[in-house]
């Protein structure tokens, strides 16, 4: 049997469930349809201590602020992962939308109708479309993994625990984005022997002349730069983010600190020859590189704070922990003993399932603000900035929901 709806939402995350709500306070009929379990990501793709690098009160899902509806306790703390499942548990719970779990979607094509959606279980004709599944589709991992030895244990980032998880020995992860550093730091305070592939990934402060730097980054109107007024337009959907934790109520992680307590720095991955990885000669570029970031968000906050008048207090000039030793050019598994390896490397898209022109040469969706530019009643939802930073975030994905929604709803009046 065929069903009919005005709107499927495709996924239920915080990115479906935004749209849900938007589309119930239109009173638009819509239904969402998840492969699992409500916030299946923040579940199964990632770590147990896991947290949030932004507070907790930039949590706007809509209809559902952290400080608001949700009632939070902890606004300038950082949720960790069961703490962000309870999160968007609960806000399921607070406006009952009209969602099925366990339903994958294996198919949408257009038709003259709509849209015809095949799934696991029924079919489905749909006038609208939303694909919230988010960005991070499906492991990223160099081809050349297939070349490691089979006694060495790979992990991704996605399907990384904890250190309980990885073999005896030594653990080396490949990435340093804000999940390689992360897991790196994991791992380490576990007492574990680490060594880092570093990339070219930016660091940032997380406190600086007295409060978070989020709370600078926000009255500097940073969250509110468009995909369209960005000086990098479209190239900074490429660009890594920078790293820093929430953990134990937040801080900076800086490299050069994390050796001086062990952690062993190399760059990045080149080749691998047999258990031995030929590493590029840019550790020390790669580790200024990141400071001169870091230095650079401080120097924006000193201009605006001078700028505004604002009374902050003073902090010393950032002072380098330890100069890195000469760049190791090579690392042998097997003489170091490492047994596993983690690979930080990302995620690419996967919108197989959306049998339609869509998307550019490069597979991202060819849109503005979520609107397919070429599929008139296809939305996209949750991709990292697909307008603003937050874009991809619990911050600033309830705004492109209301913004698809009043969308459809002007649509559906035609």
């Amino acid at each position: 049997m065929m069903n009919n709806v005005e709107v499927l939402i495709v996924g239920g995350g915080q990115a479906g469930l935004s749209a849900s709500y938007c589309l119930k306070e239109r009173g638009i009929e819509h239904v969402i349809l998840e492969r699992a379990r409500v916030g299946e990501s923040w579940r199964s793709a990632r770590w147990d201590s896991f947290c949030l690098v932004t507070p907790n009160w930039q949590c706007t899902l809509p209809g559902f602020h952290y400080t608001g509806a949700f009632k939070g306790n902890d606004p300038d703390g950082f949720m960790v992962r069961n703490e962000i499942i309870h999160y968007i548990e609960s806000y399921r719970r607070s406006f009952d939308p009209p969602l099925r779990e366990g339903v994958s979607v294996r198919s949408a094509r257009q038709s003259k109708a709509g849209f015809l959606i095949e799934t696991s279980e029924d079919s489905w004709l749909a006038r609208n479309v939303i694909a919230a599944t988010g960005g991070y589709h499906v492991p990223k991992i160099p081809a050349l993994n297939s070349s490691i030895p089979t006694w060495i244990q790979q992990l991704h980032s996605s399907t990384y625990k904890g250190p309980h998880q990885v073999e005896e020995g030594g653990v080396l992860v490949v990435g340093t984005g804000q999940s390689g550093c992360q897991i790196a730091e994991d791992l380490l305070l576990s007492g574990k022997r680490v060594y880092l592939s570093v990339g070219g990934a930016p660091r940032s402060p997380r406190w600086y002349r007295g409060r978070d730097i989020t709370n600078w980054l926000v009255d500097m109107g940073h969250y509110t730069v468009t995909i369209d007024t960005h000086p990098l337009g479209k190239a900074v959907r490429q660009k890594v983010n920078h790293y820093l934790s929430g953990r134990d109520g937040g801080r900076e992680i800086d490299l050069r600190c994390l050796a001086a307590r062990g952690l062993k720095l190399y760059g990045r991955l080149d080749d691998i020859s047999g258990a031995v990885l030929r590493l590029k000669n840019d550790l020390e570029y790669n580790l200024n590189e990141a400071d001169i970031a870091s230095d650079r968000i401080k120097q924006m906050i000193d201009q605006y704070i001078s700028t505004e008048a604002i009374d902050a207090p003073t902090e010393p000039p950032s002072e380098r922990v330890l100069s890195p030793a000469p760049s190791k050019l090579s690392l042998d598994l097997e003489a170091e003993d490492i047994q596993t390896i983690v690979w930080a490397t990302g995620f690419k898209l996967d919108y197989q399932w959306l049998q339609m022109d869509a998307f550019d040469s490069e597979g991202y969706p060819n849109l503005h603000r979520g609107i397919s530019q070429n599929v008139p009643g296809l939305y996209f939802l949750g991709l990292p900035w697909m307008w603003t930073w937050g874009s991809g975030r619990f911050s600033g994905v309830g705004d492109d929901a209301e913004y698809i929604s009043d969308h459809i709803a002007v649509r559906e009046a035609l």
